[in-house]
């Protein structure tokens, strides 16, 4: 999820914490679990860091190891202990218990997300990605601002969060199953699809489209049941050339091509320099396709400059690169 929900979802495990009674009853163990619960709801996103360093290591990396089951181990154990030192009247126990449940529950909801997280590392290096709930869900942020206000004017929260966690849990129900409508109809759009990527939108029933067939990739997008192709290319594999082994050694198209599980490629030369660019077809937008990744490789097939991530014009795909050939 955005930071601003996961800031919310923290807020309101901190009211509904007073559902415990040692929380309830002293009103310091009260204020370090609300602090606990805040920042356990914000610290696996810490990774976010990574992208002072460049794009590359921050989508090899992102909701990776900060995500992983010793981090969600260790996160509520530094947390509670740091807050514990400025308030030692505290109770331990529950400040580490709730700040658990924060930082659980930040990992827990990521997974629903199409972009996902290495949630089961170290046994498994695999992106978990349920893809039901768009980063930012308006219905989800609302129901929490609500939730609050309500607090905020008076109304006891443990009642008051529990019901809005009530309806949030029927919500995502509902979602799955409006997922799955959606990919059965896609089924019958493209009834020789081998692969179909499904991806929420802020919109409850539109979703982005993206599959492929043995010869074909397609993108579209479903309105309810109903499924709109825009684009179809062939299916071409990357050439087994030189070139090609050059620039996916290359940090951001070997980044982009562990995060990508659909794309297509194209290969360019102007005046002896080639380009090599991978294109993700999920995230197609105004008729561009804004997630790619760039390499430019001279004659004898060294990289010259490269670049992933997201641009929306090639004006500002020419800024972010050192060097484009006129």
């Amino acid at each position: 999820m955005d930071t601003g929900t996961h800031i919310v979802m923290g807020i309101a495990l901190g009211g509904l914490a007073l559902a415990d009674p040692v929380v309830a009853s002293s009103s310091i163990t009260t204020a370090a679990v609300i602090a606990g619960t805040i920042i356990g709801s914000q610290a696996p996103d810490i990774d976010t860091v990574l992208k002072l360093r460049n794009n590359a290591v921050y989508i090899r990396h992102h909701r990776g190891i900060t995500h992983s089951i010793p981090a969600v181990i260790l996160w509520p154990l530094l947390i509670s202990s740091v807050i514990w030192l400025f308030v030692q009247d505290s109770n331990f126990l529950h400040l580490w218990l709730w700040t658990f449940l924060a930082v659980f529950l930040h990992v827990f909801v990521d997974i629903f997300n199409s972009y996902g997280t290495q949630a089961i590392r170290p046994f498994s290096r695999k992106w978990v990605a349920l893809g039901v709930i768009n980063t930012f869900d308006p219905i989800i942020f609302g129901l929490h601002i609500v939730g609050l206000l309500f607090w905020m004017f008076g109304a006891n929260p443990v009642p008051t969060f529990l019901i809005m966690y009530a309806i949030i849990f029927c919500y995502y129900i509902l979602r799955f199953a409006v997922q799955a409508a959606v990919k059965n109809a896609v089924k019958r759009t493209i009834p020789n699809a081998k692969q179909i990527i499904i991806a929420p939108t802020m919109k409850f029933f539109q979703w982005r489209v993206a599959a492929n067939s043995e010869t074909h990739h397609y993108v579209g997008r479903a309105y309810g049941r109903s499924i709109t192709i825009y684009d179809k290319f062939e299916r071409v594999p990357l050439p087994d050339s030189e070139l090609v082994k050059a620039a996916l050694k290359d940090k951001n198209l070997s980044a982009f091509v562990s995060f990508s599980p659909i794309y297509r490629w194209e290969i360019t030369e102007l005046d002896h320099i080639y380009e090599v660019r991978l294109i993700d077809l999920r995230y197609r937008s105004n008729d561009y396709y804004p997630f790619v990744a760039v390499a430019h490789l001279n004659e004898e097939l060294e990289i010259v400059n490269s670049y992933t991530g997201w641009i929306f014009s090639e004006d500002k795909l020419r800024k972010k690169l050192d060097f484009m050939p006129n």
